[in-house]
């Protein structure tokens, strides 16, 4: 069992996060995750620097830690052959070290840029097209491809990776689940009620084809001494769970939103921990309950760098102490 550190660029600006990143590898994490937006979650309290630029910078600046995206959308502002061409370059700059993290996305980062964000049915369509682009030219074929969303005409990968790079696949529900189980190398699931998760997720997976991929478990915490400090920590997260999330572009209009809405409510939808002891519970979940092959660690805090020492120091050794035999 591994665990990862998320850099959320929808938080941070991507030189604060290099730290993190640098940070995180000095306090023991395994892995480096990181998410890939366009726009953020709301307008006054944000980031959103461009994620492949950063990869690099981290490359550089780090040796042993796993690199992921967590997770980036290869169906509209990025064609798949294009992410394929990203992920083998990270993967060369760190020396084998990257993993590719996909989803189906959120109107927030395609709308702004002039596309039509369709529904489910088009979206699975259009990542089932990439993930046979992607692993094909991550595999060093030439690949002439002719599907009903996606062309390409002998594409090939010049730089290619240095070793396998693994494609997995974010799943909220069982349809993504058993997508994921036949066509991709792993899951990413983000993790409140592990019974649920088991059942409808998990089982879908593995009865797909998962049984032995890799799982990747995520959850959001908020590290703070109470819900004053909680608010403000998560200042930059707060339109994640407002209203029409999906369909949103302007961030302006999720902040609005979330800021009518009573901050308790918001405040909920988190775990919320105040010292070592809460964040071991808040992860022990997903290492005993779901028993993932990653853990990512997803913290929103006042003073992040601190709070991956702190983590480092106390947390990561009681849950490292958990793992199943």
């Amino acid at each position: 069992m591994k665990f990862a550190w998320l850099c959320s660029h929808e938080s941070y600006q991507p030189e604060a996060l290099v730290e993190q990143a640098v940070a995180a590898e000095a306090a023991g994490f395994d892995a480096v995750f990181a998410s890939d937006h366009f726009h953020p979650w709301v307008d006054d309290a944000s980031a959103a620097g461009f994620v492949w630029s950063w990869f690099g910078a981290v490359a550089a600046r780090t040796s042993r830690v796993e690199l992921a995206t967590s997770v980036t959308t290869p169906l509209f502002h990025y064609h798949p052959a294009l992410i394929a061409q990203a992920a083998a370059t990270v993967d060369r700059l760190s020396n084998g070290r990257f993993r590719l993290g996909v989803g189906t996305g959120e109107n927030i980062n395609e709308g702004p840029l002039g596309f039509t964000f369709p529904g489910y049915k088009e979206r699975s369509e259009r990542l089932s097209e990439a993930l046979e682009i992607m692993h094909r030219l991550l595999a060093g074929e030439k690949v002439t491809f002719d599907g009903a969303h996606y062309h390409t005409d002998r594409a090939r990968l010049y730089s290619p990776p240095i070793g396998q790079v693994p494609i997995w696949m974010a799943a909220g529900g069982e349809k993504s689940a058993r997508m994921a189980g036949r066509e991709a190398d792993g899951l990413i699931v983000s993790v409140k009620a592990p019974a649920e998760v088991r059942a409808t997720i998990l089982g879908p997976f593995h009865a797909a084809g998962g049984t032995d991929k890799t799982v990747v478990a995520t959850r959001w915490c908020v590290y703070a001494g109470d819900d004053d400090e909680a608010w403000t920590a998560l200042a930059s997260m707060r339109g994640l769970r407002a209203p029409g999330r999906l369909e949103a572009v302007d961030p302006m209009d999720l902040r609005v939103r979330a800021d009518e809405m009573p901050r308790q409510e918001i405040l909920g939808k988190y775990a919320l921990a105040s010292d070592a002891d809460a964040l071991v519970e808040t992860y022990r979940p997903l290492v005993e309950e779901v028993g993932a092959d990653y853990v990512s660690v997803q913290v929103a805090s006042l003073a992040p760098l601190e709070t991956i020492a702190l983590i480092g120091r106390e947390v990561l050794p009681r849950l490292r102490a958990m793992r199943p035999s």
